[in-house]
Order: structure tokens, then C-alpha cells, then sequence
């Protein structure tokens, strides 16, 4: 799921982790309570949070059941969000004729998940990942880095090869990696 949104023009971050339940400092191997979430920092100037939550229902079966650890959820900051929230859902099940499953919840806390959940395609990505890792040696900086968010997205087969040529040059990547992340982008468009 967090690649879904990296690549999406407004979205700042996106950072894999555990939310929704009681135990501290939960992991994937003793999550307690908690479910598998992505935290997306956003600039809602350039992408409203309706346009967040479109995305979220388009790409997950809202009907379909689910364990805890799996469980969609919209964890809500405020008001406003909780009614958009509830809004798009109500909306969905009427277009769909079906019951929604998701869950819409107050948003509590937010624990980063392990280095080795964040930023999955490009981790699975040696050539990028290793430029990143040398312009971000810090994984944490890695973790919260826009660029990282944004190849992390269009190596997950998102994103549109016009978006990603007006913004590459800002990634820090080498000009030949560069070249070869078009070329995927623009292969997978075809």
C-alpha cells in the first residue's frame, strides 16, 4: 500500500508501521492489536484528502473480511477527515450495492514499522536502492525522504511517465539511473 501513494503529486511521505491498537512498541513478529497501516504526509494543496481516499477504496476490496493485522482502516485526525471518511464510504457502498467492511477509526498513534517494510519496491530495486542509500545513508532519512517516496511509487507500477519526467531531476539520482527509471516507467505505459 505505501507505494501506492508515493508517487501520487502532493504526497510528501509515505512510511509503513502498526496503528489502531494498545500494545507499545508493537513489530511485525508481536503486533498485538495493532494493524498493518501506511502513514502519508500530504500537502492538501495539491491533493485533497477526497483524492486519498478515492485511491484507498479503488485499490483494496472494502467488502472482503480481513484479520486484525490486515485490516482496512482509515484512521481519521480530525472531524473533518472522520466526515470525508464517512462520506466516500457511504457513497461506495451505495455505487457498489454492498456493505463496507473498512473501518473508520479515531487515528491514535503510529509506530514506525522495521527498516526492512519501509519503501518495499525500492528496496527490491538493488541499482536504485543503492544510489539512495548512498545519497540517504541514514535509513531513517531514507525513510522520510520525498524522492525515495516518489521512485518507491513509480517502482510499484505507478504513476505516469509525464509526472515523473517533471520532477526526476530532483531525486538525486545519477543521469543513467535516471534513464533507466523512464525506461520502466515507459515501458510499463505502453
Amino acid at each position: 500500500m505505501e507505494a501506492l501513494y508515493g508517487s501520487l503529486k502532493g504526497v510528501v511521505r509515505t512510511r509503513a508501521g502498526y496503528a489502531g491498537g494498545t500494545k507499545e512498541n508493537p513489530t511485525y513478529y508481536s503486533l498485538g492489536d495493532h494493524s498493518e497501516t501506511v502513514q502519508i504526509d500530504y500537502d492538501p494543496s495539491v491533493i485533497p484528502y477526497g483524492e486519498l481516499l478515492d485511491m484507498f477504496w479503488a485499490y483494496h476490496d472494502p467488502t472482503e473480511p480481513s484479520s486484525c493485522q490486515y485490516a482496512a482502516i482509515v484512521f481519521c485526525h480530525d472531524e473533518k477527515q472522520r466526515t470525508a471518511a464517512e462520506d466516500s464510504k457511504d457513497r461506495l457502498e451505495r455505487r457498489i450495492g454492498r456493505t463496507v467492511l473498512t473501518q473508520i477509526r479515531h487515528y491514535v498513534g503510529f509506530y514506525l514499522a522495521e527498516d526492512y517494510h519501509q519503501k518495499f519496491y525500492l528496496r527490491g530495486t538493488p541499482e536504485f536502492f543503492k544510489e539512495m542509500s548512498a545519497y540517504y545513508p541514514l535509513t531513517r532519512d531514507l525513510v522520510n525522504s520525498t524522492a525515495a517516496t516518489r521512485i518507491n511509487g513509480y517502482l510499484g507500477g505507478l504513476g505516469s511517465i509525464d509526472a515523473i519526467r517533471q520532477e526526476i531531476d530532483g531525486y538525486g539520482l545519477s543521469p543513467s539511473a535516471q534513464r533507466r527509471l523512464l525506461v520502466r516507467v515507459e515501458k510499463r505505459q505502453k
